[in-house]
């Protein structure tokens, strides 16, 4: 799907921006504990394995494509 959302907090207005994750000033960053957790919970339930070194934005990703799958998520 060519238009998904990403909402990312905007520090200045405290409000919510749309914002793909390859446009994230820290998306090359690791991902964090709280992505790996739930990437491992989705990748469980979707019978797939997990890479370990994703950045923020490629666990974005690959954690909305696995809520689809699994059904979790915004539908």
């Amino acid at each position: 799907m060519k238009n998904q959302k990403y909402i990312q907090k905007d520090s200045q207005n405290q409000g919510n921006t749309i914002k793909n994750p390859e446009d994230w000033k820290t998306g090359d960053e690791p991902m964090t504990g709280a992505q790996s957790s739930y990437l491992h919970t989705l990748a469980s339930e979707a019978h797939e394995g997990v890479e370990e070194e994703l950045t923020k934005a490629e666990a974005s990703k690959k954690i909305e494509e696995l809520q689809k799958k699994t059904g979790r998520g915004e539908q």
